[in-house]
C-alpha cells in the first residue's frame, strides 16, 4: 500500500485529543499528514482545548497543548491530497466563516475523496453544503445544523462512528478507535498482525 497524503484541518481551540491523536495515529500507520490552519504557516502553533464529559449538561473545557502545524494552509492544494480530516472542538465554528476553508471542503467532497470529521467538524460540512442526504454524526449540539444542511443526523453512542459514502463521522474523541478504523478502510490502509 502506498502512503496516502492527508490534509488535516485544525485551528485555535480545536479539541486537543481530536487534533493530537488522529494526526499522530495516521502518521504511525505510514500516511503523510499535513496539519494546517488558515492564516498560519508551518511551524506556527494553535492552542487546543481539552473537552471532557464530567456529568454536566455539556462538555467541560480546559486549556490543552500547543500544537505545531507542519504545513501552510495557503500552500495546500486539495488536488494533491487523497483525503481530508477535520478536528472538532470550537475551531470549526469560526473556520466555517472562511470562504477558503469552505472551498477546500467542497473540493474534497466534489472529488469523492474520503473526509473524516469528528465532533463539531460537522459545522464545516454543513456550512459547505456537502452533506445533503448523508447520515452524519457529530457532537449532539450540532444535530440541528446537520439537519438544516439536509443531512440525516446519526444519533450514535459517543464511542461509535458511521461511514456514509466518502464521509466518516463521529460524536467526539471517545470514538477515535472506531472513527480512525473506518477512515483507514476508506483510505485502503491494511494493517496486518
Amino acid at each position: 500500500m502506498a502512503a496516502k497524503k492527508i490534509l488535516f484541518l485544525t485551528g485555535d481551540f480545536a479539541e486537543d485529543y481530536e487534533t493530537m491523536v488522529p494526526f499522530q495515529a495516521l502518521q504511525a500507520v505510514g500516511h503523510i499528514v499535513d496539519a494546517v490552519c488558515p492564516n498560519k504557516k508551518a511551524g506556527d502553533r494553535v492552542k487546543t482545548a481539552i473537552h471532557d464529559f464530567e456529568g454536566d449538561q455539556t462538555y467541560t473545557e480546559k486549556p490543552g497543548h500547543q500544537f505545531t502545524l507542519n504545513a501552510s494552509f495557503d500552500d495546500a492544494d486539495p488536488r494533491q491530497y487523497d483525503a481530508l480530516a477535520i478536528a472538532g472542538g470550537r475551531a470549526p465554528e469560526y473556520l466555517r466563516l472562511d470562504p477558503r476553508v469552505i472551498d477546500v471542503v467542497r473540493q474534497f467532497a466534489e472529488a469523492g475523496k474520503p473526509i473524516a470529521a469528528i465532533c463539531h467538524a460537522a459545522q464545516l460540512l454543513a456550512a459547505a453544503d456537502v452533506i445533503r442526504g448523508k447520515r452524519i454524526s457529530a457532537y449532539p449540539a450540532c444535530a440541528p445544523e446537520v439537519k438544516l444542511a439536509g443531512g440525516e443526523y446519526a444519533d450514535i453512542p459517543v464511542d461509535a462512528a458511521i461511514t456514509d459514502a466518502n464521509f466518516v463521522t463521529a460524536p467526539a474523541w471517545p470514538a477515535h478507535p472506531e472513527w480512525l478504523r473506518q477512515f483507514l478502510v476508506l483510505l485502503g490502509t491494511r494493517i496486518e498482525h
